[in-house]
């Protein structure tokens, strides 16, 4: 008899964002007039940059003529991708990469959800809390989050990051195997300095431990001391994997590429505790082994958004958003709400009033004010009593939405 994977047993019956559709699918078919203004899940609106569809368009013609058509390329990416984005995204922080260290995805979720397969499954895991579910999800379906607890996951380490730290999460007590980041912040908001970022790489090569590093949003920093990459911390090839998304930063959501980084000084220890491996090569074969690679239209697209004219529309892009983000938070401080992020990320993360849940906040806001959250409950035990909004929708809906949550309040 074939026997399931009972670890996905384990998994919440939806994932969060599912849940959100449902729920505001229900109110949709109940209240057919409403204007609903979505400020929940992080989908962009924005159209893809000119430079970027100029790319497309001859890429698409280069696959319709049989002296340029392409089939199967290198799973890795091509190499035009990768020595683009060593040139572009860190030679100017003065970060020196191999090509060969740079790996071309589908996304960037993709990849965060499949690299704990080069860990053992008993390895231990710290997330900071609340955190974005792919991470602990995926470790719960190879069995290494154990069980839920009161809301939490046994074999999980939490990092609290709550207004009493200034949502700075703080190193552990104990030794952790694997630590998860994401900076900036989702759902927060927030950022993490030089200094703090130097601590964790400190932990993790006293503890031999391993970072995976989410810098989705990166390309949002505002702040110039803010760091763009954890390999700007001496130290931190040693001990971290980064992962890199064109989805938010270009508009790729429905196009789909972004990047992982495998620096070739990262290394685990065997069982036996006699060796070092690699990191870099077993990722590689396990690429080699299930991913056929990233579509060549993508990867000419993604090239294209380093080019003069790409950099300056995308920035032109982020610099939409961004404003987006100042009206939101602006309106939202004045009446009287407790807001953090919104000023180095896309999103901002909202103290419910008069401490209400996350959940009653969200239904709540549906109904009276016709605007779509994303409960902090969501993503994590300290999440609770807090909403995430995103700033990627269009002006006039945000406009909109703030007028309508004015009223409302």
């Amino acid at each position: 008899m074939a026997l399931i994977n009972d670890h996905f047993l384990k998994l919440p019956d939806n994932y969060l964002f599912a849940d959100i559709a449902k729920r505001v699918n229900a109110f949709k078919v109940s209240h057919p007039q409403a204007k609903v203004i979505s400020l929940g899940i992080g989908d962009v609106t924005r159209p893809l940059c000119p430079a970027v569809t100029e790319a497309m368009h001859k890429a698409v013609d280069e696959m319709a003529v049989k002296s340029t058509f392409r089939g199967y390329g290198p799973e890795q990416g091509y190499q035009f991708l990768r020595e683009a984005i060593v040139k572009n995204d860190f030679l100017p922080r003065g970060i020196h990469l191999d090509p060969n260290e740079i790996f071309i995805n589908d996304g960037a979720k993709s990849d965060t959800g499949n690299i704990q397969e080069l860990v053992r499954w008993d390895n231990s895991i710290g997330v900071t809390d609340p955190i974005y579910p792919v991470y602990i999800d995926s470790n719960v379906m190879i069995g290494r989050a154990g069980v839920v607890e009161n809301g939490r996951w046994s074999n999980v380490v939490y990092m609290p990051c709550k207004e009493e730290n200034n949502f700075v999460p703080q190193i552990p007590d104990r030794r952790v195997d694997i630590i998860y980041l994401c900076y900036p912040n989702n759902p927060t908001g927030t950022v993490i300095t030089k200094d703090e970022l130097r601590k964790w790489v400190n932990y993790a090569i006293h503890n031999d431990a391993i970072i995976f590093y989410d810098a989705a949003y990166e390309a949002y920093i505002q702040n110039p001391d803010i760091p763009h990459s954890i390999y700007e911390i001496r130290g931190a090839r040693k001990v971290a994997v980064e992962f890199h998304s064109y989805s938010k930063t270009a508009g790729f959501t429905g196009v789909r590429c972004g990047y992982t980084v495998v620096p070739k000084e990262l290394t685990a220890g065997t069982l036996d505790g006699q060796s070092r491996i690699p990191l870099n090569p077993l990722w590689n074969r396990r690429q080699c082994t299930k991913f056929n690679g990233t579509s060549y239209i993508s990867q000419r697209a993604a090239e294209a958004t380093y080019s003069p004219e790409g950099k300056e529309q995308v920035h032109e892009t982020i610099n939409y958003y961004m404003t987006n983000a100042a009206i939101m938070r602006e309106t939202l401080t004045k009446l009287g709400l407790r807001v953090y992020g919104g000023q180095d990320a896309p999103y901002l993360w909202i103290k419910t009033p008069d401490g209400t849940d996350s959940w009653q906040f969200f239904d709540r806001l549906l109904r009276g004010a016709n605007v779509v959250c994303t409960p902090g409950v969501g993503f994590g035990p300290s999440g609770e009593g807090y909403v995430r909004l995103t700033a990627f929708g269009e002006r006039e809906d945000c406009e909109e939405a703030m007028d309508r949550l004015a009223r409302w309040l």
